[in-house]
């Protein structure tokens, strides 16, 4: 009885101290506080969010609130009486038998209300701060936001938490937007607004408006978040936040799951008194928000600054310009940043057939107010469509996914277009028949013009380029593997009768040398990407389309031969999943091959950076996997040729501005007849931590040994640690070694890279690591093919039985007596497309 009593009286104690609010049948009013101080709180269930009273700022008025636990400063999310402060340090929050909460001042008067009700018998009503920062009133235990009677999060102030909605309800004509303060001070609404295009049929994107006056947009939706938006502080455009547009017939939102809400950190959004969205990161360890991303940032970031069909650009001066195929409204506008009074066609638009679209590349959408979307059509429907109507002024695929289709067509003035450079899109705008004409034809005298500058100069050079390419393919023919370094006998270029003089043949266009030099402002050290063991890799601007050249330089050790067979292979090998060639040059000594420009870069320059893996989160590593995967295949069985690529790595995996996966550098390729499961060669080449065994000690490569470097790379990219320096400090195994006996031991999650955090699915992980060891076991026949990869990768059948022991794991003093009859490894191809530094071979 005892026991009961103080059950009871414990059970008093804390319903008067801490808001637990409910509901029973002879009392309408559970737990009421009065004289609030900030010790006298509701906690979170996990300790990140307080419910109480607080006073901001230098303000003497009180408000009921919910704010952030251990930050240096308060930091609010939400406060219910915005706009009716207490004057004093009274108040009462009641909770009715109807579910209704009120706050009421010393005086009986009610200042704030949910505004909620239900009827009928109600014994369970409870009113709960969640771990989310919800505050909630629900009956009994129900979990299902659904099912609330009400919440905080249909009521947004000036932030926005991951399990909000952001948009409108078509039928009771509700909109949820975010509301700035009025000073830090004053939490009354101020004002900045940040709110969605809410308007049915047309497109999904987000304004910050002042008043009713459009300040910034961002937008429109690309599939995975809003694309109108500067990078993010720390790196490439990922925000820290998955997004998902829902909408159906009855309402329209916009609502998130963050990448960074774990048991270290929390992220927000929100909307600054003087106007900001801000994205920030809170470490719990260091107590502090790290803004990691902030709009507006620069003057192109204000709406419609260039006017109609003006185009802004940071990166000019002055910063406004019209589009191609339109001038200037007034003429005598001279200033660097000044152009309101925008743009009006050079030639107007007649409906004629002849009409066509010009591509703009690299740009922010246009306000979508006067657009219509159609949804599951592709680009070229989308082109006709808009063709097909003499008042649609443009069209665009607002969708980045993967094989995402929808189509944009725009009628009227294009507003607020601007330059992205590494997060724009395609936009084709309609211009007259004779304005496309004498685009081409301008295009075309200019390439005349190059043309004849260059041909006096460079025809005899080009002539001798030539006939010294067939000496040389002529005298290489007749050698023997030694007399070429050991060069397998069966290369692409030998069983496909593929020479220098053939090369004109491929899918793939021939530039001169003064083309390329004009594209990469003659090799400038400001479009310097970087530099590995062929040469310098420049970024360029080539009939309107950014790419990416590499220059072999004169003491590269990738010969003629290597860049021969790049542009053969390639030319020949076309896959989503491998990299695409969009030229070459050679011209005396200079040999250059021209790809499409990847802003990532390359995988490794995120997985082995510190300061950038925690970029790359699982679902974006395990796509990449599956990607590499689906580029194998094709090379391995798909494509009309059947390719070992020989140099598979972290270094040789480009990565686009959507993160797709891209296969690269196919200077080390050879084919191997479709009858043929492997080849012979005396010369090894590739990377170390990538060679299989076979491949090392007796110079035997085959699919399989592809399917070993990939392995390696699966591993790698589920730990972030690189096979080669991989040390740990309870045993001298390498990474593959390492994996193995987690494997045994039944934690494969352990490998796991650390910033992943909580990001990470376990079943994906141990199905990886799973895969990976398949691939890198020892004995060649052991390991699956590359259709059996895929399979196992896209979850199709059971995995097979446990892996034998990895290659090249043994006792240390296995080991040393085993690497000391290895032959010494040539130096191979490095691509330096992506490259930050050089990681020699």
């Amino acid at each position: 009885m005892d026991h009961i009593n103080q059950t009871k009286l414990l059970l008093s104690y804390i319903t008067f101290f801490f808001l637990v609010i409910s509901t029973c049948r002879s009392s309408d009013t559970i737990a009421v506080f009065q004289n609030i101080s900030d010790g006298e709180t509701i906690v979170s269930a996990n300790a990140r969010f307080e419910l109480g009273f607080f006073t901001p700022g230098n303000s003497k008025n009180r408000y009921l609130g919910i704010w952030f636990m251990n930050t240096s400063s308060q930091t609010v999310a939400w406060v219910a009486n915005r706009e009716t402060p207490l004057t004093d340090n009274s108040g009462v929050v009641k909770l009715d038998s109807q579910g209704n909460l009120t706050l009421v001042n010393g005086s009986g008067k009610v200042i704030w209300s949910s505004n909620s009700s239900v009827y009928g018998s109600n014994i369970n009503l409870v009113a709960q701060l969640l771990d989310t920062g919800n505050l909630v009133v629900k009956n009994g235990n129900i979990t299902n936001s659904d099912s609330y009677i009400w919440q905080s999060f249909d009521y947004p102030g000036d932030t926005f938490l991951s399990g909000m909605k952001l948009g409108k309800n078509f039928i009771t004509g509700k909109e949820t937007y975010m509301t700035s303060w009025r000073s830090d001070d004053d939490p009354s609404p101020g004002e900045y607004t940040l709110k969605f295009l809410m308007v049915k049929g047309k497109y999904q994107q987000v304004y910050i408006m002042r008043s009713s006056v459009i300040e910034t947009r961002i937008g429109p939706f690309n599939g995975i978040s809003f694309s109108g938006r500067s990078l993010l502080t720390p790196g490439p455009s990922y925000p820290p936040y998955v997004g998902y547009m829902i909408v159906s017939q009855n309402e329209m939102y916009f609502t998130t799951v963050s990448k960074y809400n774990t048991s270290t950190s929390f992220a927000r959004t929100m909307i600054t008194p003087n106007g900001k969205r801000e994205i920030s990161l809170l470490e719990f360890s260091k107590r502090e928000w790290t803004t990691i991303n902030s709009l507006p940032v620069d003057y192109c970031d204000n709406y419609g600054v260039c006017g109609p069909y003006g185009s802004c650009n940071i990166a000019n001066s002055p910063y406004c310009g019209c589009l191609k195929g339109f001038e200037q409204k007034n003429s005598n506008e001279t200033s660097v940043d000044n152009a309101t009074s925008g743009c009006k066609r050079s030639i107007a638009l007649d409906c004629g057939p002849g009409e066509g679209f010009l591509n703009f590349s690299s740009m922010k959408l246009p306000d979508t107010a006067n657009a219509v979307y159609k949804n599951n059509m592709s680009l070229l429907d989308c082109e006709v469509a808009c063709k097909n109507n003499c008042s649609c002024t443009a069209y665009a695929n607002p969708n980045i996914t993967p094989g995402g289709n929808g189509c944009l067509l725009w009628f009227g003035d294009l507003i607020d277009v601007r330059v992205y450079p590494q997060n724009g899109q395609d936009l084709y705008v309609r211009l007259a028949a004779s304005e496309l004409s004498d685009l081409k034809s301008s295009s075309h005298k200019k390439k005349g013009v190059i043309m004849g500058v260059s041909l006096s100069v460079a025809a005899v050079l080009t002539l001798s380029s030539i006939l010294l390419a067939f000496y040389i393919r002529k005298k290489w023919k007749k050698r023997s593997d030694a007399d070429i370094e050991g060069r397998p006998e069966k290369s692409l270029d030998k069983d496909y009768k593929s020479s220098s003089h053939q090369m004109g043949s491929a899918a793939v266009q021939l530039f001169s040398l003064l083309e390329v030099s004009q594209a990469t402002d003659d090799f400038s050290a400001d479009n310097k990407l970087g530099e590995g063991g062929f040469g310098p890799v420049y970024k360029g601007v080539l009939e309107g389309q950014v790419i990416a050249v590499k220059r072999l330089s004169k003491s590269s050790g990738q010969g003629l031969v290597e860049f021969e067979n790049e542009v053969i292979c390639i030319a020949k090998l076309q896959h989503r999943n491998l990299v695409k060639l969009l030229g070459y040059c050679i011209q005396g000594d200079e040999k250059m091959l021209i790809y499409e420009y990847m802003p990532n870069k390359s995988l490794d320059s995120f997985l082995f950076d510190e300061s950038r893996k925690s970029l790359l989160d699982w679902p974006q590593r395990y796509h990449i996997i599956q990607g590499i995967a689906r580029g194998l295949l094709y090379l391995h069985q798909d494509s009309r040729l059947k390719v070992v690529h020989r140099d598979l790595k972290a270094g040789n995996i480009l990565l686009d501005r959507h993160m797709h996966p891209k296969i690269s550098d196919f200077g080390l390729a050879r084919m191997i007849k479709e009858d043929e499961n492997e080849s012979n060669t005396k010369r090894v080449v590739g990377t170390l931590g990538y060679i299989p065994p076979e491949y090392a000690i007796d110079g035997l490569y085959s699919v399989k040994s592809d399917i070993y470097s990939f392995g390696v790379l699966v591993l790698e990219i589920v730990s972030g640690k690189k096979n080669r320096s991989f040390v740990h400090e309870d045993h001298d195994d390498n990474l593959l070694g390492h994996a193995w006996r987690l494997y045994k031991q039944g934690r494969s999650v352990d490998l796991v890279d650390e910033c992943l955090r909580a990001s990470y699915s376990a079943s994906e992980v141990v199905q990886s690591v799973h895969v990976g060891l398949l691939c890198v076991q020892h004995r060649v026949e052991d390991r699956p093919n590359t259709p059996t990869v895929v399979g196992m990768l896209g979850g199709e059948g059971s995995l097979p039985s446990s892996p034998k022991k990895p290659a090249f794991f043994a006792p240390e003093s296995e080991i040393n007596s085993t690497t000391s009859n290895l032959p010494l490894l040539s130096s191979s191809s490095f691509n330096g497309i992506t490259l930050s530094q050089v990681d020699g071979r």
